[in-house]
């Protein structure tokens, strides 16, 4: 494979218009205000502490963000072979004017104070989504958010449904949920119809997916209203069995998917977490992923909702197989992106060859970036295009003997085309 070649594709894949189909984007204050927001991603502060910085260094309740930067810098020599040091470096260099080749204890000052001075900007976040080449991002909005006050062609609200399965047994979440929808979740009709209040408000805004992030033990099954019932009664009297407590969460999601087949909308899964594996861990930096997590639980899921589109993302090597798999047979679950922990260049190239080998073409959404800040979409996609560039390159022009122009497409399609289709095309 010629380095000339790979590079001609990454062109032709860098001039493409992005829409990221997964975020946590604040809408907002979607751009940052100093490199804390930056370095403050959880990808650095557990790095970090993994390195050795302790926690309460980290974490200090009032911390000035010049300081935390600092403190973090300490760290950086540590974490300078790792993929997330090279988004920092890469960022650095592409938003800021940074030009030496390592973020030091004696340089980064005048990286905050030049990061600053972008930042301060009055149209900071438009250069970053045209620098970028960002159109759409895409959100991850709680249940009750009222989405109001941004605009929601640009910032896609997509409904996420954590608390609604998994903590409803809280009296907060019941309470935020009558609040939200004027119905008060006493009883299996009450809670489906407050849930289908919910989803028409989302899709009056332009909502283009309802999405949820799923321990490894939950295996979703239908459940009558009579057992919801019985359920939820223990669950409302506060001291349920672990049972009435999964009767519940199942009862709610498949209620959920049923929303999905309603109103159209794809059902994002992301699957495998557990939480709170490292307990004294830095915040975000204490969950893990469970290899013992495996796709067959949703095996009734996928059969009994043919209509509704499961773009689904798993965390290890192990899970893409299975993935792929999947999404081989079943017309409805589609691979998409590499979430967290495979966000990582050597495991997204062996997970992106395994798709592009084996899944069909419309059903692998290449990327997305699960970002907080939007100044770390760059170099996010920037790794994922030219890892796709390469892949390109070898399995199909060299080994196959597309012509460029084929494999571009099928870049193209990869990056973008398929968003718009499982997704929706922007306004």
């Amino acid at each position: 494979m010629s380095a000339e070649l790979q590079a001609r594709l990454l062109g032709e894949l860098e001039s493409l218009v992005l829409v990221d189909p997964h975020t946590h984007i604040d809408p907002h204050a979607a751009a940052s205000e100093t490199l804390a927001d930056v370095m403050g991603y959880h990808y650095y502060t557990e790095l970090a502490h993994s390195a050795g910085l302790p926690k309460d260094r980290i974490e200090e309740p009032g911390l000035d963000p010049k300081e935390k930067v600092g403190r973090l810098v300490e760290q950086l020599g540590d974490i300078d072979n790792t993929v997330q040091f090279s988004w920092l470096l890469e960022m650095s260099r592409e938003l800021f004017g940074f030009d030496d080749d390592r973020i030091t204890t004696d340089n980064w000052e005048t990286l905050y104070d030049a990061a600053a001075a972008k930042m301060a900007q009055p149209d900071w976040e438009q250069q970053v989504l045209e620098q970028t080449g960002l159109e759409q991002v895409y959100l991850t909005n709680d249940f009750d958010d009222p989405l109001e006050g941004f605009d929601t062609n640009r910032y896609v609200p997509c409904l996420r449904t954590d608390d609604l399965v998994f903590h409803l047994g809280k009296a907060e979440t019941r309470e935020r949920l009558a609040k939200a929808t004027g119905v008060s979740p006493d009883s299996a009709t009450d809670l489906r119809d407050a849930i289908g209040k919910l989803f028409s408000h989302f899709k009056g805004k332009g909502a283009r997916a309802c999405a949820i992030s799923l321990p490894p033990d939950f295996e979703p099954a239908p459940v009558t209203n009579t057992a919801a019932n019985a359920a939820l009664h223990d669950v409302l009297e506060g001291d349920p069995s672990d049972e009435s407590s999964r009767t519940v969460s199942r009862f709610v999601f498949w209620t959920l998917a049923e929303y999905c087949v309603e109103h159209a909308l794809p059902f994002d899964l992301m699957i495998g977490v557990n939480r709170r594996v490292y307990e004294d861990g830095v915040f975000q930096g204490q969950d893990l992923y469970d290899k013992r997590t495996s796709l067959i639980q949703y095996r009734r899921l996928f059969n009994a909702f043919p209509t509704v589109t499961f773009p689904v993302s798993v965390l290890a090597e192990t899970s893409n197989q299975e993935l792929v798999s999947y999404a081989w047979i079943f017309p409805n679950v589609v691979c998409n992106g590499h979430w967290w922990y495979s966000n990582v260049p050597v495991y997204i190239e062996r997970d992106l060859r395994g798709r592009l080998q084996a899944v069909p073409r419309t059903k692998v959404v290449g990327y997305y970036s699960d970002m907080y800040k939007l100044e770390f979409a760059l170099p996010k996609f920037a790794m994922f295009r030219r890892i796709l560039a390469r892949v390109l390159a070898t399995d199909f022009v060299r080994d196959q003997g597309w012509s460029e122009e084929r494999a571009v497409a099928l870049g193209k399609q990869v990056l973008r085309g398929n968003v718009e289709s499982i997704f929706g095309p922007p306004a």
